[in-house]
């Protein structure tokens, strides 16, 4: 409990006793016990089941909760009552961070809160009337009211923890919240709407729980996509770490580089699954260098013109270290071509202009940025400003322009702030010169 700072233990408290006041009620309020205790039951066991699956790594968000039961009492129960469902299940979750009963507390009361919430507006307009009548789609209406306000609750709360927990800044920390968890509460909403209707209904509870048997397959499908989103993860973080102990001068410059490349990505209105190769081939585009010797890689000083000749082998040693990864797409070709220039004069094919893929010259980009702006061993990082003029100056020539003017945009709006992870020695006559392929535009120290 120490680790947790005071102002969330203020913060998780006061969540808790409002969660708390909006349960009590049901004492009084003489709800159909045996549904709220099935309901509840039924959230336990599937929180289990879910948690179970991501065991030793964190849920992606959607599939944290199993949200079609809590919702199915949100459509089914009076809202003191509602609130209730989440508390058992999530009070005995598996949690698998410290310190776990603040976690779990704060979960039962941020759950409790949002179904309170969402019951009360799915009655204020009339959802349980309607679910009944004739004139069923009109429920449509107030369920999805229901599930906006699920949502902005979780969403307001999350926002709150990250500022007083995480210590996020306030102005942030909301920042994409609602619109990342809309979706998935939107289809268990669908889901709990069609068990409030069918348990009302003559075929009763029984058939409520057949609607759990597509969800439950759907999200099992979700999570073997995520084991194997997160073994491609471990994947890519090995072999960047074997090229980084390999090449202490460039240490950090791959993450740097795939951070780069999204920006670029992200200020060309490329989609999210495009972004994302992006990021996987700026992280790996040195990862060649592991079919490089190393005495040449951490060599001091020049290189001659064979050694030379030997670096620049590793945009195709990389290919080909990688041509059986699937799931890397493109990104195999940004790989093989992030050192061809616009004008023809780059390897390890002489390709020009358009003839080269439009990731590696994103990459390109990104990686002569790095290059520039990052301190190694053998000289001191660039200024950021005059990075950009050195690619604008070479714009059109060994890199594309509507690619240096994209990460020119988005500097300007994000900024850049690197963390300089190489090692520096501290040497009172200087840093001592390091490897370089020199280039007349722009330092190839990165093509090492």
């Amino acid at each position: 409990m120490r680790s947790v700072p005071v102002r969330a233990r203020v913060y998780i408290l006061c969540v808790a006793l409002t969660g708390l006041a909006c349960a009590v009620p049901a004492a009084g309020e003489h709800p159909s016990w045996p549904a709220v205790a099935l309901l509840a039951v039924l959230y336990a066991g599937c929180e289990q089941i879910t948690r179970c699956r991501f065991v030793g790594r964190r849920a992606p968000r959607g599939l944290a909760t199993f949200f079609p039961v809590l919702l199915a009492g949100v459509f089914l129960l009076p809202p003191s009552a509602a609130a209730l469902v989440a508390v058992p299940g999530a009070l005995l979750a598996r949690v698998d961070r410290r310190p776990r009963w603040v976690r779990r507390i704060w979960r039962a009361a941020q759950l409790a809160l949002a179904a309170w919430v969402s019951a009360r507006v799915y009655a204020a307009l009339g959802g349980p009337a309607a679910s009944t009548a004739p004139d069923f789609p009109y429920v449509l209406g107030p369920a999805g009211a229901t599930v906006l306000a699920f949502s902005a609750v979780l969403t307001a709360l999350d926002g709150g923890v990250l500022v007083t927990a995480e210590r996020v800044p306030a102005r942030t920390a909301w920042r994409g919240l609602f619109l990342r968890s809309l979706a998935p509460v939107t289809v268990h909403g669908l889901a709990g709407l069609m068990m409030a209707v069918l348990w009302t209904s003559p075929y009763g509870p029984a058939a409520a729980l057949l609607v759990l048997l597509p969800m439950g397959v759907s999200c099992w499908v979700f999570a073997q996509y995520h084991r194997e989103r997160a073994a491609h993860q471990a994947t890519i973080r090995a072999l960047v770490q074997a090229v980084d102990i390999k090449d202490k001068y460039t240490r950090g410059h791959s993450e740097r580089v795939g951070r780069a490349s999204v920006m670029i990505a992200r200020e060309l209105g490329m989609d999210d699954e495009r972004v994302e190769v992006l990021r996987f081939a700026g992280i790996l585009h040195d990862v060649g260098k592991l079919g490089v010797p190393t005495r040449l890689l951490r060599k001091d000083g020049p290189l001659t013109p064979e050694e030379r000749r030997v670096i620049e082998l590793h945009p195709e040693y990389g290919h080909e270290m990688v041509r059986g990864i699937g799931f890397l797409g493109e990104a195999r070709a940004a790989i093989l071509h992030h050192h061809e220039r616009i004008d023809g004069s780059g390897y390890p094919y002489g390709l020009a202009g358009p003839q080269i893929p439009e990731c590696a010259r994103v990459v390109a980009v990104a990686d002569a940025f790095d290059a520039m702006t990052s301190t190694r061993s053998y000289r001191r990082a660039r200024p950021v400003e005059a990075a950009v003029a050195e690619l604008i100056r070479c714009a059109g020539a060994q890199f594309d322009p509507e690619m240096v003017g994209a990460l020119a945009r988005a500097l300007d709006r994000h900024g850049w702030h690197p963390e300089v992870t190489a090692d520096v020695p501290e040497q009172g006559g200087g840093l001592p010169p390091g490897p370089d392929l020199p280039a007349p535009a722009v330092p190839r120290t990165a093509a090492r």
